[in-house]
């Protein structure tokens, strides 16, 4: 009389399907640490464009006796630019470098902002901004214009 097979699996079954299970975990853990990281570097991105953006701003608002006072190279201080969470301001770098355009050093200056941070991977990332800015450009127009004749 033939032996009737009980219902169950073998262990060559179950080994199989715990290393497909575990292979599954592993593969969905090693994703999502990709996904963080690329999420980390696009918020930092963001965050480095909007301080740049801030520092062209803030420069593009002033005089031009101001911008040609300015050193050659020096760091901005981000202290005012983070005022609802200042600890922000300990993960960028900002430089900020002006330049005189050739051929026009009294007329014409090039403002180079470069932002650079670092991922939580420790990876160093930058980003750059650069602007000319000129004597009796626009911003004397509409300074001309906003400022009371005497």
């Amino acid at each position: 009389m033939p032996r009737r097979r009980d219902a169950g699996f073998t262990i060559i079954e179950v080994a199989l399907a715990a290393f497909v299970l575990a292979f599954g975990l592993t593969s969905a853990i090693v994703v999502m640490q990709a996904g963080f990281k690329t999420l980390d570097v696009a918020r930092g991105t963001t965050l480095a464009s909007q301080v740049a953006q801030s520092e062209m701003e803030r420069l593009r608002l002033m005089s031009w006796a101001n911008i040609a006072a300015l050193p050659a190279s020096g760091p901005v201080n981000l202290s005012s630019m983070f005022s609802t969470d200042p600890s922000l301001a300990d993960r960028f770098t900002v430089t900020r470098t002006v330049a005189d355009v050739e051929d026009r050093e009294d007329e014409q200056k090039t403002i180079t902002v470069t932002v650079t941070w670092h991922s939580y991977d420790g990876r160093e990332h930058s980003r750059q901004f650069n602007t000319l800015y000129t004597k009796n450009g626009l911003y004397d127009y509409y300074y001309t214009l906003a400022t009371p004749s005497t």
